[in-house]
């Protein structure tokens, strides 16, 4: 028997706002969707084009409240090839919430709060190699 990661469901407010923020932030495009006949939820799953990993959005007509994310101790990780730059385009969009420039990453947040963690390549292969040693 064996398990691969799918999707990671994120619930928002404003589907649109989130879609339009995920494209803008990180490049990720709607690959597929899913509409309840009665109205009730819309689902967009978001790719990257690279990875069949999938982030999927639900929207539910009925909620009005910001979902309650804890401690946002839970999190996405994204890695990036020219960290510089990735770090100069969420500057401008003003997304960043916190800063490790010691482990040299960043996390960013979405229109709905949840936190995105921005990896550069390099780190994330030396993870690799060292998780295989």
């Amino acid at each position: 028997m064996m398990f691969q990661f799918n999707h990671f469901n994120f619930n928002v407010l404003d589907l649109e706002k989130s879609v339009t923020f995920y494209k803008e932030a990180l490049g990720l495009d709607v690959v597929r969707e899913k509409a309840a006949s009665d109205g009730s939820f819309i689902l967009k799953y978001l790719g990257d084009g690279i990875s069949p990993f999938q982030l999927e959005l639900t929207w539910l007509r009925d909620r009005t409240e910001p979902y309650n994310l804890g401690d946002e101790e839970f999190h996405l990780a994204f890695t990036v090839n020219d960290m510089e730059n990735a770090h100069k385009k969420h500057k401008e969009m003003g997304c960043i919430e916190f800063e490790n420039p010691s482990m040299g990453i960043y996390f960013i947040t979405d229109p709905d709060g949840y936190w995105i963690e921005i990896v550069p390549e390099k780190e994330t292969k030396k993870r690799a190699t060292r998780c295989i040693l």
